[in-house]
């Protein structure tokens, strides 16, 4: 039951992606900068997130750490969602948020396979099965499809 709920979950949270690129798009074309509009998106992210962390710290009972060392990939997350998120205001308008989407989890795929191939950052590393390979690759050609025809 729990590897449903999780599932879900990550249905759940691609819809949103989903949903989030027109908003960020028709921000982007209000605002008139596609890059101010990424801004808005993060800082009201990043106001939200704040808050459900100092919510669940004090529910927890957990304190938030400010003191600590801050490694490169305290600012690598942003910069690789803010590229991502600029990305999507830019092209969902140009091919429309399915093909968007649907190259946005083709790109995920072979980076995530590729991140589990060298073990990235800890991870466990899992190499590139045949099947794995033959995966990744109708999802790239379902990709391209749906951008091309």
């Amino acid at each position: 039951m729990e590897t449903i709920l999780w599932a879900l979950l990550g249905i759940v949270a691609g819809a949103c992606i989903a949903t989030q690129a027109p908003i960020n798009a028709q921000l982007g074309r209000a605002l008139n900068v596609p890059i101010a509009a990424a801004g808005v998106s993060f800082v009201a992210g990043a106001v939200v997130l704040w808050a459900i962390a100092f919510a669940y710290s004090h529910f927890a009972d957990i304190p938030i750490n400010f003191g600590a060392p801050a490694p490169w990939t305290f600012v690598a997350g942003g910069l690789l969602g803010a590229i991502y998120v600029f990305s999507n205001i830019m092209l969902t308008p140009m091919i429309g948020a399915a093909a968007v989407m649907a190259l946005s989890v083709a790109g995920q795929l072979v980076g995530g396979m590729l991140l589990d191939k060298i073990g990235f950052m800890g991870m466990a590393v899992r190499e590139i099965s045949m099947g794995r390979l033959a995966g990744a690759a109708l999802l790239v050609a379902g990709a391209l499809m749906i951008r091309i025809f």
